[in-house]
């Protein structure tokens, strides 16, 4: 599987011949193909890019292969590992087989060799010492990943990712190899591989000397060329490490040792990786890949996951029939099982205000319509504009719709006719009830003005540039203590991006302005974040109207997270904050911003600051009242 392709760009877009969708994951791009399959470009249901490799027909027509696929993906499943691409979901038995991993950023050592050439020493040890430990976590598995090629090691801005371990073994005995076809790459292969003997842990260490080689040389060790003439150096010549610098002289011919046994374990790669750098522990910088190789990382990041067109809905079921729900798609190994609906009693139609229930495909979310009961807060008037969902999904996937409920009839027993009768006469009476006391509450309320917390609300409202939250409608159906009924939701902003602010020390940013810039002015009262590059305590960032959150690793960036998130402070220490690193701001004037570091001035700039990306979603929040 790779992640980076040539030719017409990094996401290709989708041929005539190319799957639309697998197994609910819809395919919006292809990233590539190998000998194996093709990789395609999918989300999760929460919106997470995941990478979809397809199998080749050619080895799903084997039944072996499919029996060693299942086998080899289940191992592949227990592999959690710093340094590797986990393994999310797979199967093995439909058309084709398939299996999905996490989506990784980053161009492939292949692809960044080619484009930009050899690597330094610097990033060479920490090359192979990730990869290492991703071998050791595989190796534990009970896996020999057999393919470890320049191809199938991502650069993460983290560090490297190892992928498609173990796949290869399960082609090894399939009638495909058995008549003359290569798993493996020929110029990466071990000796022992390359004579068809006995394969080990050592295999995969001998592939890692040639990766180190590779990156820093430029070329593979024993050369191209035709297979058979590649396969034979790597028997029986040694390697050519012609301009390998000195520091990995020991580390690579240890590794490309003819002998299994003679060759370094995992764990001794990675002692040689720090002995290399004259550290007992290697210690990875800021920024480990070259600039030009760092660019290209951006230029992969997958965009958001792409709007999704909601189910249609569902015919309303004429009388005596019932109604039939919608049935989500089926995998084509398993297909739909058509049976009979039993004979329902007669039924007579109600009219009401319910909506449909509807079911989306597998892999895109839960229902997009969930049923309401009538009177609840979906259906109160909102003064916020059309809603739009959560992080820019679209309306239908996985959010209640607003406006005017959709009308449509729903079957109900003939022997409750009566029944409903009686209880739409009582909502008559009920609704004529709040009416009333719905006037006495406004009459008696009329002449008094706005309320302490109101006008504070409407002062923060302006503060924050935004206009006042409206009073909610005081002719409104009272609550079960007679108070009025509860505001209608905040519902979710769209976000705003403000990329690439060059934030100086001593300036701030308020999340009110339109654009987003910095500024110092002293008469600012929203200093909603600022940048301190202090000479006499940490550097730090940090905001003065109102909380901060420093993400985890791998947690999502969404404006979902930053609502739940509760760890609050008023400063980070920038020595907390690496490449990638993201804070959620929430400010007392009710807006929510997602912050990502990007990085400091170069050393040559005279000035001092700071790179941040912005993400806003305006007034997403209740506003903090004054006390």
């Amino acid at each position: 599987m790779v992640n980076s392709v040539g030719g017409s760009g990094i996401f290709q877009p989708l041929e005539g011949d190319d799957p639309r969708a697998i197994a609910g994951y819809r395919l919006t791009a292809k990233l590539g193909s190998g000998g194996m399959g093709k990789v395609y470009l999918s989300y999760t249901p929460g919106g997470r890019p995941v990478a979809i490799k397809v199998i080749r027909p050619e080895f799903s027509e084997d039944a072996e292969f499919r029996r060693r696929f299942k086998q080899e993906v289940q191992s592949a499943q227990r592999v959690q590992g710093l340094y590797t691409a986990p393994v999310i979901d797979s199967d093995a038995e439909g058309a084709s087989p398939w299996l999905a991993t996490a989506y990784v950023p980053g161009p492939s050592l292949a692809a960044a060799v080619a484009e930009h050439g050899r690597l330094p020493v610097s990033a060479v040890l920490l090359l192979v010492a990730g990869i290492a430990e991703a071998l050791q976590v595989i190796h534990g598995a009970g896996i020999v990943h057999r393919d470890l090629k320049p191809s199938n090691v991502l650069l993460a801005a983290d560090g490297p990712r190892v992928i498609d371990f173990g796949i290869a073994r399960a082609a090894d005995a399939t009638s495909l190899t058995s008549s003359g076809v290569t798993v493996g790459t020929p110029t990466f292969m071990a000796p022992e591989q390359a004579a068809g003997s006995t394969i080990s842990a050592a295999t995969d260490v001998f592939a890692l000397g040639q990766v180190a080689a590779y990156a820093a040389i430029g070329t593979p060790a024993f050369g191209e060329g035709t297979s058979h003439g590649v396969l034979y150096r790597i028997v029986h010549e040694e390697p050519d490490l012609t301009g390998l610098p000195d520091e990995l002289r020991e580390l690579v011919t240890r590794c490309l040792a003819k002998d299994p046994a003679d060759r370094p374990s995992v764990a001794e790669v990675i002692g040689l990786c720090g002995a290399a750098s004259g550290q007992t522990q290697l210690r990875r910088p800021e920024e480990w890949l070259p600039t030009a190789v760092a660019a290209d990382i951006t230029t992969r990041a997958a965009a958001p996951a792409p709007a999704q067109t909601p189910p249609p809905p569902l015919e309303a079921p004429t009388a005596g029939a019932p109604a039939r729900p919608a049935q989500p798609p089926t995998r084509p190994s398993q297909p739909p099982v058509h049976q009979t609906p039993p004979p329902a009693p007669p039924v007579a139609p109600v009219p009401t205000t319910l909506n449909h229930p509807q079911t989306p495909p597998p892999g895109f979310g839960p229902a997009a319509y969930a049923p309401t009961a009538v009177g609840s807060a979906a259906y109160a008037p909102t003064a916020a504009g059309p809603a739009t969902a959560a992080s820019g999904a679209p309306m239908g996937v996985g959010a209640a719709p607003t406006g005017p409920a959709t009308t449509g009839t729903v079957p109900q027993p003939a022997k409750k006719k009566r029944k409903g009768l009686i209880a739409a006469l009582a909502l008559v009476c009920l609704l004529a009830f709040a009416g009333a006391g719905g006037a006495l509450v406004y009459t008696v309320m009329k002449g008094d003005g706005q309320t302490k917390d109101e006008a504070a609300a409407g002062n923060k409202a302006k503060n924050s540039g935004a206009s006042p939250t409206p009073a909610a409608d005081p002719t409104a159906p009272p609550g079960g203590d007679g108070t009025k009924a509860p505001a209608a939701p905040v519902q979710d902003p769209a976000p705003v991006d403000y990329k690439g602010i060059n934030l100086p020390d001593e300036y701030h940013l308020s999340l009110s302005d339109e654009p987003v810039n910095p500024t110092n002015s002293d008469n600012d009262t929203d200093i909603d974040f600022s940048y301190q590059d202090s000479t006499y305590s940490d550097d730090e960032v940090d905001t003065e109207t109102g909380k901060l959150v420093l993400l985890h690793p791998g947690q999502d960036g969404s404006l979902a997270t930053c609502r739940s998130e509760t760890r609050f402070t008023e400063s980070i220490p920038t020595k907390q904050l690496t490449k990638g690193a993201q804070m959620c701001l929430t400010t007392d004037y009710g807006h929510v911003a997602l912050i990502t570091f990007k990085g400091y001035a170069p050393k040559s700039d005279p000035s001092s600051y700071m790179t941040v990306d912005v993400r806003v979603w305006r007034n997403a929040v209740e506003p903090k009242q004054d006390s």
